[in-house]
């Protein structure tokens, strides 16, 4: 891990989301790059007779973060800090994209989106279109956790999406704990076929995996959100990681806008893997 993405609005929850990137820079010896997404109108920034106010908030902006970022837990740690005038938050995969980064981190205030600049659905627009893994913090935390679950279908389909999972779970020396959730209904599945669908799945991987079937819990619940949660609390787990299909919601038995939900409505933090 070499470059870690944190935007931020000047708030409670992004410097939650900093010090945890700062725990992660520190112990991988990874730079963290600061963003700041104004959302100036064009007017501000086009316009000859706005051209004075777009400069002077540009500058109260830059001296603004340069105060922000005055902590002693960064010190020590390469920070870079960018404004964006960008408004539309999915483009911050940009910003990603541009700098290489291995990960965003980000804070959320729950299910009413981030406070300030990051509001209503921001942070689902950040995990529907972020290409890198994003790590979505919501309370003050000392990023210390040893144990995480990870939810998956185990179909092919996902196989490069667990890759992506247990690299970074690994490279962050998390012990994850891999779980199907069952549902009753028509998605209903019985053991013998989660059992089959799972080995499939499994011997499509690489034997320095050292997964096998029995790895994999099978945990019934009413929907995936609840049967992710109930989980990771039976086994105390400490952070939630899940595979995202973009717009089109988390993959197969994954609907609609369930990993908005699990993002918004987990107290744990969740880190998510685009398909």
């Amino acid at each position: 891990m070499k470059t870690i993405i944190v935007p931020i609005d000047f708030s409670k929850y992004s410097e939650n989301a900093l010090k945890v990137a700062a725990q992660l820079a520190r112990k991988k010896q990874a730079k963290i790059v600061a963003v700041h997404m104004m959302g100036l109108s064009d007017a501000n920034l086009i316009k000859e007779d706005n051209t004075m106010e777009g400069l002077f908030f540009i500058k109260l902006t830059q001296k603004r973060f340069e105060e922000f970022l005055n902590k002693d837990y960064l010190e020590g740690i390469i920070v870079h800090q960018t404004v964006k005038n960008y408004k539309i938050f999915s483009e911050l995969d940009d910003v990603a994209k541009e700098h290489k980064a291995d990960l965003i981190v980000m804070g959320s205030h729950g299910s009413s989106g981030i406070q300030e600049v990051f509001v209503g659905s921001n942070t689902e627009k950040v995990v529907r279109t972020a290409s890198v893994p994003v790590l979505v913090i919501k309370n003050e935390t000392d990023f210390t956790m040893t144990k995480a679950i990870f939810a998956c279908d185990y179909k092919l389909e996902s196989l490069d999406v667990f890759k992506k999972a247990m690299h970074l779970f690994n490279l962050l020396g998390i012990e994850t704990n891999l779980v199907y959730i069952n549902l009753p209904g028509e998605n209903y599945k019985s053991t013998q076929q989660i059992d089959q669908q799972i080995v499939d799945f499994l011997v499509h991987l690489d034997l320095a995996y050292k997964i096998i079937p029995e790895d994999i819990t099978i945990y019934g619940d009413y929907s995936v959100e609840q049967g992710i949660f109930n989980y990771a609390k039976k086994i105390k787990a400490g952070i939630i990681g899940i595979p995202t299909h973009g717009r089109r919601g988390l993959a197969h038995f994954f609907s609609g806008s369930i990993s908005e939900d699990i993002v918004n409505h987990s107290e744990l933090p969740v880190i998510t893997f685009k398909m």
